[in-house]
């Protein structure tokens, strides 16, 4: 594929309108093909980094479904994501929060701004 002008600006226009940044909780929604249908799901997660540079930048969040750590990587320019809404703002020291892992519980939890 050839990145063309036309590409990176709607890349850069993307990461702009993206305001987040580690243990900010956040919902993406994101769609799915199915055969010749499509549909949008919900993907609802804490930030726990943010990796790369421009064109190659990705995200990577985590939520806990049924007691099971569930971690999805997404591209910030990628055209399957319709749209990122900001739930909640969370106050963290580190830029990727791992330590977050091996927490469960209360001691999981992010204080909120």
């Amino acid at each position: 594929m050839i990145l063309t002008n036309d590409l990176l600006q709607q890349s850069d226009n993307k990461e702009k309108l993206y305001n987040f940044k580690s243990g900010d909780t956040i919902a993406i929604y994101y769609k799915i093909h199915e055969g010749d249908k499509e549909r949008i799901q919900i993907f609802q997660g804490t930030v726990i980094q943010i990796k790369g540079h421009s064109s190659n930048k990705t995200f990577t969040v985590r939520k806990i479904s049924n007691n099971i750590g569930v971690e999805k990587i997404f591209p910030f320019n990628s055209p399957n994501i319709s749209k990122i809404k900001l739930i909640n703002q969370g106050i963290v020291r580190q830029s990727k929060i791992f330590y977050i892992r091996d927490k469960y519980g209360k001691k999981s939890k992010i204080k909120k701004k």
